[in-house]
C-alpha cells in the first residue's frame, strides 16, 4: 500500500479545525456566569437593562470597536462606574490617552473590580470584570505608566461617566 505525503492544503484544513475548536472551547463561559457575585440578574434582566451593544460587552465579553466611545475624550474630573450595576471602578485621575483608541487607566478604585486570566485568542491576558456584577469591563496589559505601569484598557461602553 503506497503511503501518500500530506499536503499543504490538508495540513492548512487540520490546523484551522484545531484552532476553529479551541476558540469554541474558550467561548462556552463567561466569566459573569461562572462565579456568584453581590448583584446577580437572569440574562433577561440584563438584556431589559442594557443596550444591546452593552449587553454584549459586559455579559458576553464582546469588545467595542475601538476609537468610537466618547468616553475616549472625557477630561473631567469624575468617576467612571459600571454601566451594568453602578458600583464605582475608576476615577478620572487614573485615567490617560494610551493611543490604543479605548478608555485607558493606570489603576482601578480599591475593591471595585477582579481579574482572571483570559486564553482566548490564543494568548494569555487578564480579564478585568466589575467586582459586584461579574460584568466584562476589559483588560490589563503590563505597558502602562508609572506609578503602577499598567494599562486598564476598558470598553467606554462598559462605563457611564459621573462627573464630579
Amino acid at each position: 500500500m503506497a503511503r501518500t505525503k500530506p499536503d499543504r492544503r490538508s495540513f492548512l484544513s487540520l490546523l484551522c479545525l484545531g484552532g476553529a475548536a479551541g476558540a469554541l472551547a474558550a467561548c462556552s463561559s463567561s466569566p459573569a456566569q461562572a462565579r456568584d457575585f453581590p448583584i446577580e440578574r437572569s440574562e433577561a434582566e440584563w438584556r431589559k437593562r442594557l443596550s444591546a451593544q452593552q449587553f454584549a460587552v459586559l455579559r458576553q465579553e464582546a469588545t467595542e470597536r475601538p476609537y468610537t466611545s466618547p468616553l475616549n475624550k472625557e477630561k473631567r474630573e469624575g468617576l467612571f462606574a459600571c454601566q451594568g450595576c453602578g458600583n464605582k471602578v475608576y476615577s478620572s485621575r487614573t485615567k490617560y490617552d494610551s493611543g490604543t483608541g479605548w478608555p485607558s487607566f493606570w489603576d482601578a478604585i480599591p475593591g471595585s473590580v477582579g481579574t482572571k486570566t483570559d486564553n482566548k485568542l490564543l494568548m494569555s491576558r487578564t480579564e478585568v470584570h466589575c467586582a459586584d456584577c461579574g460584568g466584562h469591563l476589559g483588560h490589563i496589559f503590563d505597558d502602562g505608566p508609572k506609578p503602577t505601569g499598567k494599562r486598564h484598557c476598558i470598553n467606554g461602553v462598559a462605563l457611564k461617566f459621573i462627573p464630579a
